[in-house]
């Protein structure tokens, strides 16, 4: 599936990948790409839901509901509060991907970045500026994560 991209100078959260505190270089930053509407759409339904627009409004039917899905949790928050910015250890133990394997960041069906599995591990506090249970997916793998906005994520598999 080819993907059409928007700038990242043109995304609407582009601050997110400019904030002081966190600064991302420019040669990761060009490995920072936020999809089109059309594009981030067929990501979605491929990969997320073909019947909701957001985690909020997921379906019993969507793999993300199913009870079977997310097999541990752990504690975000106070590691992204902190000024250490390694991945929570629990989530670097079970993503074992290569550091240049695709992945998708998916806030919600129009909202979805890509990028390689090492530069999110580097920046994934950037990410989270927006917490609105948004997912981490790849899709040559079934290893899944859900950041929840009470602090917490999931990591499970998807079907």
């Amino acid at each position: 599936m080819t993907h059409t991209y928007i700038p990242l100078d043109e995304y609407p959260r582009k601050w997110i990948f400019n904030h002081h505190q966190l600064p991302v270089d420019e040669q990761d930053k060009a490995w920072i790409k936020p999809l089109s509407q059309k594009s981030a759409m067929q990501v979605w339904q491929q990969l997320i839901s073909t019947k909701s627009v957001s985690p909020e409004f997921f379906h019993k039917e969507d793999w993300p509901m199913k009870p079977k899905t997310f097999k541990a949790t752990d504690e975000w928050q106070s590691v992204w509060d902190s000024d250490d910015n390694s991945l929570p250890s629990m989530l670097a133990e079970f993503i074992e991907w290569p550091d240049d394997t695709l992945v998708y960041f998916c806030y919600e069906k129009y909202q979805v970045i890509e990028t390689r599995w090492d530069v999110f591990a580097r920046h994934w506090k950037n990410f989270l500026f927006f917490d609105d249970s948004p997912l981490l997916v790849s899709p040559s793998s079934k290893q899944a994560v859900m950041f929840e906005q009470n602090g917490n994520y999931k990591m499970g598999s998807r079907s």
